[in-house]
């Protein structure tokens, strides 16, 4: 048989590849060659929409060993994000671009993957599937889907953030410097604010005209993914506390800025920057008039304008087992942001466990969630056992993982040997 992948995301990816690389003929799915999706700009594989991050590397952040985690199962995004990096701190960032191009042409390389260049709008429940169509799902899959989980969909709302050439910084106000200067000193642009310059600016953000949402549709933000100028609109020292603040991005003669804009770099050449922290739904004009108020890029050119897009995601808690198959539906399984949790690689991990399960479930055997304490396997605890009432989606967080442990690099040694224990018998 055949395992059918729908969506060619970076959970997706990460599937098709996984049980490729195992032997198994995969026929995997993607309508972007067919159809426009918003937010999309290309038809390559793994397309990153938002940020170019794939956030920290360190093992005392919870993404950071949820990436080693990763390395650990071979996960191809992580390999080719490594591959493809580009500076940016502590943080592991790639050109968007040729990781992208790199992953496409892996996957097209695998011979018992056949891609399929179409929208699917049903399948066979009883064929083994592993759902991957990400937070974009189309209309007519997601009717279908409801159909399946005999339940609406809940949905929240995500922004991406502008690109900026560098050759229209200025840098007789901008300069180069990370936090507290770690990592690489060129690895962020700063621009400073004064205090009069905060304010003017501040005013014309929340007052900016934004694009209209359907008038059916109530808006419903993911905390770390709302737009600048809804966090601006809870007062302004949300943003000189939150993404604007100054801390640790002193000048060179000692003064701190009242607020900072960070940019950070977005391709290996070292062309482009993005806006950090500055997802937005306001319209192009206005983001072109207000961001140009921003000290160093007045006279900035704008590559790519921030856009905001519905994502989707089904209430796990009801339907899903950590597994990622359906109790309904068992051969139906769901991998990426469409189950509940938040960012690239956790996206992309739960892919790996989506992939071994799907094998396990063709061979007969028992399906597998990894050790609880690992950042993946209580991650999709937590998709299996939050509240149904007010499920949200979920980032990599040492919260969830709830360790005893309180020393975060015995907690990622801990987290490591129990994986690498745990594959001998089930990857």
């Amino acid at each position: 048989m055949r395992i059918k992948v729908i969506g060619a995301g970076l959970a997706g990816s990460e599937a098709a590849y996984q049980l490729a690389k195992r032997g198994y003929k995969v026929d995997l799915y993607e309508c972007r060659g067919v159809k426009k999706m918003p937010a999309h700009h290309t038809t390559n594989f793994a397309e990153l929409v938002c940020s170019n991050s794939l956030k920290s590397n360190s093992l005392e952040n919870a993404a950071g060993l949820l990436k080693e985690e990763m390395r650990t199962l071979d996960s191809l995004i992580i390999k080719v994000a490594d591959k493809t990096c580009v500076p940016a701190g502590q943080a592991l960032a790639v050109d968007r671009d040729k990781f992208s191009l790199e992953i496409t042409d892996t996957i097209k390389n695998l011979d018992n993957i056949h891609i399929h260049y179409e929208e699917v709008t049903n399948f066979d429940p009883n064929d083994i599937v592993i759902i991957a169509s990400g937070p974009l799902t189309s209309e007519a899959l997601s009717k279908y889907i409801q159909t399946l989980i005999g339940e609406d969909y809940l949905y929240f709302y995500d922004a991406a953030a502008p690109l900026v050439l560098l050759d229209g910084i200025d840098f007789n106000k901008a300069y180069y410097k990370s936090r507290y200067d770690k990592g690489d000193g060129k690895d962020y642009i700063n621009c400073p604010f004064t205090k009069d310059e905060f304010m003017a600016f501040y005013e014309e953000l929340i007052k900016a005209e934004r694009v209209e949402l359907h008038n059916f549709e109530k808006e419903i933000h993911f905390e770390a993914c709302m737009p600048i100028e809804s966090i601006a609109k809870r007062g302004f020292k949300t943003l000189t506390f939150g993404p604007l603040k100054p801390r640790g991005l002193e000048k060179e003669d000692g003064t701190r800025p009242y607020a900072v804009v960070q940019l950070r770099q977005d391709n290996e050449e070292g062309t482009m920057y993005n806006l950090v922290g500055f997802q937005t739904n306001l319209l192009f004009k206005e983001q072109k008039r207000v961001f140009s108020m921003i000290p160093g890029l007045e006279n900035a050119t704008f590559v790519r304008y921030g856009v905001m897009h519905r994502n989707t995601f089904i209430n796990s808690p009801n339907c899903l087992n950590k597994t990622l198959n359906l109790r309904n539906h068992p051969n139906v399984f769901f991998a990426g942001q469409i189950i509940g949790v938040e960012g690239y690689i956790e996206s992309a991990a739960s892919g790996i466990i989506a992939a071994i399960n799907a094998i396990n479930k063709l061979e007969g055997k028992d399906l597998v969630c990894p050790p609880k304490e690992t950042v993946l396997g209580a991650l999709l605890n937590y998709v299996e056992t939050a509240s149904s009432k007010h499920f949200q989606p979920m980032n990599a967080n040492y919260g969830v993982l709830a360790s005893p442990i309180k020393d975060k690099m015995e907690i990622a040694r801990v987290s490591i040997e129990s994986l690498k224990e745990w594959m001998k018998e089930n990857a």
